[in-house]
C-alpha cells in the first residue's frame, strides 16, 4: 500500500518541478541588432513572457521602459544605438535608401555581412555585455537563451558560457540557410530564395536561378561569413571559454526557432517540428485613433488609402520628381490619403493628402474605409495587411520584400511596382485597379481567414514553445539526426556512389563475362574447323 503512494508522490513532486521550472524562469534573451520594425516581435514576444510569470534580462539595442514591465524585466541597453546604414550607403555608394533597388542579390549578402559584424561588435564592446561576459557566477543564473536568428551568431556563445539552451526568433521567417541549421534538405526546385523575386511555380531559367543563389549563400556563409563571425566570436569570448565553438557548430545545437511567417504568407516547404511558424505576433486589437485621424477616416466615404514605406526608408528622401509624381496622382483623387512622411513641413499638399512623421500603422489599416496600403513589402507590414483584408501596391526595394511582394501579386491581392519605373499612368491605373476591382479585396479576404485560422493563438504559441524547451531542458528529441551526418552522408552521396560502383562493377563484370564468353566460342569453332 504504501509503494504506491510513495510513487504517487514522487510522480506529482517531479511533475510539479517542471511546471514550476516552465512558469518560473529566468531567461536571457539578446536582441542586439538595433532594426526599430525588428523590434515590433520583440516586443511583443517579451512582454507576452514577463506577463506570463517569467524574469527576462534582455540585452536591447531599443529601450522598452515605456512598456512599464515590472519588476520581472531587467534591461542591458546598448547605447548609442549603431548607425548600420550609414556603412551601408558609405559601402556602396548611395545617397539613400531608394538606390537600394538596384543592388544584386549579392549585394545583399555583403550587406547584412557588414550589419551584422559591425552591429555585433558594437554590442559585445559594451561594458555591460562584457560583464555579462566574466560573470563569476554562471551556473544556475538562466534556464534559457532567447536570441535573434539574423546575422548575430557571435552571441549564441552565451547558451556555452551558462550551460543553457537556446531558442531564436527569427523576424524573416523562414531562410534557406536554415535547412544546414535544422537538419533538413530545401528543395531549390519550389522553394524560392528569400532575397530572389521568385514563387513557388518556378521556370525552368528562374529555377537556375534560384539553385545558384542558394548554393551561393551556402558557399558564401561557409567561406566568407562565418570566419569572420568565428574571429568576433573568438575576440569577446576567448578570454572566458577554453575553446570558442565554430559558429556553424552553435547553430546546430539551436533548440526551437520562432518564425515570423505563417501560412498561406509564406511558400509550402519541408520543415521539422522546431521550426515554429508564430507570424502576426506582433498584431493587436485595433486602438483608438487621435481624433483629427478618425474624424478624417470616418468622412472618407470614396474610401481612403495608408502609405507607409517602412521604419528603414523614408519617405522625405524621395527623388523630388518622384515626390511630385506622387502628389500629382493623390490630389487627383477622390480618397482620402495618410502618408507615412518624416517632414510635415512638405509644400504643396493636396487637400486630401495627410502627411504625419509617424501614423499608427495598424490601426489605421484596421479602419473599414482604407481600401488600399501602399508598403514597401516588409514582413511584418505585409501581414497587417493581410490581417485587416486590404488590398496592396507593393513598390519593395530589397532583400525579402521581392518575395514577400512577388507572393502577394501570385495571391492576387496586391500589385508590385519598381520605384525607377513609376509613371503618373502607370500608377494612377494600379490604384484604379485596387479600389474598384473587387477581385482583389476579396482575395486579400480569403487569405486574411486562412492567416487568423490558428489553433493557438502566435504570442500564447511562442511562449508555450519557450517553456517546453526549458521543462525538458533544451528538447533535444526534437533535434534531427541529419545534423550528426557528415555532409557527403546528409545527402546520400556515399549511397548514390555506393549504388554507382555496384552498378559500375556489375556492368564491368557482364562484359567480361560476354568477352570470355565470345573468345570461348571462337576457340570453340577453331577447334570444330581443325
Amino acid at each position: 500500500m504504501q509503494f504506491p503512494l510513495l510513487f504517487g508522490l514522487l510522480l506529482t513532486g517531479t511533475l510539479y518541478s517542471q511546471l514550476e521550472l516552465a512558469e518560473g524562469s529566468k531567461i536571457l534573451a539578446v536582441y542586439a541588432f538595433p532594426g526599430k520594425s525588428h523590434f515590433m516581435m520583440h516586443t511583443a514576444l517579451i512582454r507576452e513572457l514577463v506577463e506570463s510569470g517569467h524574469q527576462v534580462t534582455m540585452v536591447t539595442a531599443f529601450s522598452l521602459e515605456k512598456e512599464q514591465l515590472g519588476s520581472n524585466y531587467t534591461e542591458i541597453l546598448i547605447e548609442p544605438v549603431y548607425d548600420f546604414w550609414h556603412d551601408v550607403k558609405l559601402n556602396f555608394g548611395a545617397q539613400h535608401l531608394f538606390e537600394l533597388t538596384r543592388m544584386t542579390n549579392y549585394d545583399f549578402l555583403k550587406m547584412l555581412e557588414i550589419i551584422g559584424l559591425k552591429t555585433t561588435e558594437h554590442a559585445l564592446r559594451q561594458p555591460k555585455v562584457r560583464s555579462l561576459i566574466h560573470a563569476e557566477q554562471k551556473e544556475g543564473v538562466f534556464d534559457l537563451l532567447l536570441a535573434e536568428q539574423f546575422y548575430q551568431e557571435a552571441f549564441l556563445a552565451l547558451a556555452h558560457l551558462y550551460k543553457i539552451p537556446v531558442v531564436t526568433t527569427s523576424t524573416l521567417g523562414y531562410e534557406n540557410h536554415m535547412s544546414q541549421m535544422m537538419g533538413l534538405i530545401t528543395p531549390w526546385s519550389f522553394v524560392p530564395h528569400g532575397f530572389m523575386p521568385f514563387t513557388d511555380r518556378m521556370s525552368f531559367l528562374e529555377r537556375v536561378k534560384n539553385s545558384y543563389a542558394s548554393f551561393y549563400e551556402d558557399m558564401d556563409r561557409l567561406l566568407n561569413y562565418f570566419p569572420k563571425m568565428d574571429a568576433v566570436a573568438r575576440e569577446f569570448f576567448g578570454p572566458v571559454l577554453t575553446e570558442v565553438p565554430k559558429v556553424k557548430h552553435m547553430e546546430r545545437q539551436i533548440s526551437v526557432m520562432l518564425l515570423n511567417s505563417h501560412a498561406p504568407l509564406t511558400t509550402a516547404r519541408p520543415t521539422v517540428d522546431a521550426m515554429v511558424p508564430v507570424g502576426g505576433m506582433h498584431i493587436y486589437p485595433p486602438k483608438p485613433l487621435p481624433a483629427d485621424m478618425q474624424a478624417l477616416l470616418d468622412g472618407a466615404t470614396e474610401g481612403a488609402i495608408f502609405f507607409s514605406l517602412g521604419s528603414n526608408v523614408q519617405s522625405k528622401d524621395m527623388p523630388v520628381e518622384m515626390l511630385r509624381l506622387f502628389l500629382q496622382v493623390f490630389g487627383s483623387l477622390k480618397q482620402r490619403v495618410f502618408w507615412k512622411f518624416e517632414d510635415e513641413s512638405i509644400s504643396q499638399l493636396p487637400d486630401n493628402v495627410m502627411v504625419r512623421k509617424w501614423l499608427p500603422q495598424a490601426d489605421i489599416l484596421a479602419h473599414r474605409h482604407v481600401k488600399v496600403f501602399i508598403t514597401h513589402g516588409g514582413l511584418f507590414g505585409t501581414q497587417e495587411g493581410v490581417h485587416y483584408a486590404v488590398p496592396m501596391l507593393g513598390i519593395p526595394f530589397y532583400c525579402d520584400q521581392h518575395l514577400n511582394m512577388n507572393k502577394a501579386v501570385l495571391g492576387g491581392y496586391a500589385i508590385s511596382l519598381h520605384f525607377q519605373s513609376i509613371t503618373e499612368e502607370i500608377l494612377r491605373h494600379s490604384l484604379d485597379q485596387l479600389i474598384h476591382n473587387v477581385t482583389y479585396k476579396e482575395n486579400v479576404q480569403r487569405v486574411s481567414d486562412i492567416f487568423r485560422d490558428r489553433p493557438l493563438e502566435p504570442r500564447k504559441s511562442a511562449v508555450y514553445w519557450i517553456e517546453y524547451v526549458i521543462r525538458h531542458r533544451g528538447a533535444s528529441h526534437m533535434r534531427s539526426a541529419g545534423l550528426d551526418l557528415n555532409w557527403f552522408q546528409f545527402y546520400l552521396l556515399d549511397v548514390i556512389a555506393f549504388v554507382a560502383i555496384i552498378a559500375l562493377a556489375g556492368v564491368m563484370a557482364l562484359s567480361l563475362a560476354i568477352r570470355l564468353l565470345m573468345g570461348s566460342n571462337k576457340k570453340h569453332r577453331k577447334a570444330k574447323q581443325n
